[in-house]
């Protein structure tokens, strides 16, 4: 076996070359870079479907997590433990974030499998939540260390965004209040059968693979800034209230995100994010807590599959 350090700014992503290695060497090289870097790819295992990923991911022995209910993006079940990567048009980058953040509970790890590697663009680019903290200015890292509110307003069943239904996989009021007042979230029900909720949550937390502060939120990602331009206007022109946006995001006082501070945050994420290609067969595996993930924009087929534990 033998491997390469892939730096960029302050993320380093190991890229472990299997050579027809031992399963059990495999995962032990595995372990070790993930625990200096946060991020390994591993090449060479030549994975070709769900069933072969399940098992490989299986072999570290970690439980999967077969349920991605409170999850804010859309995604589909392939097999049990292992699901699509988020669904969204090929043409749009998808952001860089931990998995979850924003819920009282995230996956510690991540295991992202290539099944067909697109044209071009599509890598899963990855990012140090410790580069990312250290890239911005001191007032900006004290507002955020302040925390987040996340809020939803998810509709019954039509309107903008996902459904409660669909957000909670159930149909059954009880499961979703039992589900949120597990998770220590505010929530309240509206008239026309939608649903409100409002999570507080830290904007930096401890890594517990470092023992350091990292970034830890999804507060960009849940802006309209976030968007294309154009998308985010004319999702703006349909709503008089920002509270009635799917997803909107303040301070933990209540106070609204300057652009200006979210600008900060994507310049600290573009300086430090390292984004390999893909080559069918791929496993990457991150530490959430540690390491950021998004996906880049592609042409031709795509199909890469996700499970957590």
């Amino acid at each position: 076996m033998r491997y390469d350090k892939r730096t960029t700014g302050g993320t380093t992503l190991a890229l472990l070359h299997t050579d027809g290695a031992e399963p059990d060497s495999v995962r032990a090289r595995a372990e070790a870079l993930l625990a200096d870097h946060g991020a390994v790819l591993i090449r060479g295992l030549g994975i070709g479907g769900p069933e072969e990923f399940h098992a490989t991911v299986a072999h570290f022995g970690d439980s999967l997590i077969d349920s991605y209910r409170g999850g804010n993006t859309p995604r589909k079940t392939v097999s049990d433990g292992v699901f699509t990567s988020t669904e969204y048009p090929a043409a749009y980058d998808i952001s860089l974030h931990n998995e979850m953040s924003y819920a009282a509970s995230w996956p510690g790890r991540l295991f992202f499998c290539c099944l067909d590697a697109p044209d071009t663009g599509g890598a899963t680019p990855v990012c140090d939540g410790e580069a990312i903290l250290a890239d911005l200015a001191p007032d900006v890292r004290e507002r955020f260390a302040s925390g987040v509110v996340y809020r939803q307003h998810l509709h019954g069943g039509f309107g903008l965004g996902k459904s409660w239904q669909d957000t909670f996989e159930t149909d059954d009021r009880a499961v979703v209040e039992e589900f949120l007042k597990e998770s220590e979230a505010e929530f309240a029900w509206t008239d026309e059968g939608g649903l409100r909720v409002s999570q507080h949550r830290p904007g930096i937390r401890r890594n517990p693979r470092t023992g350091r502060d990292a970034w830890f939120n999804q507060a960009d990602q849940w802006h309209p800034s976030n968007l294309p331009q154009e998308e985010a206007e004319t999702l703006l022109s349909l709503i008089d209230d920002v509270n009635d946006l799917p997803h909107w995001v303040t301070y933990g006082d209540g106070t609204p995100i300057p652009d200006e501070d979210l600008a900060q945050v994507r310049k600290a994420m573009e300086h430090n994010k390292h984004a390999e290609p893909w080559q069918a067969g791929d496993i990457m595996i991150v530490h959430n807590m540690s390491v950021l993930h998004g996906r880049q924009a592609f042409t031709g087929t795509r199909k890469v599959v996700v499970s957590m534990t």
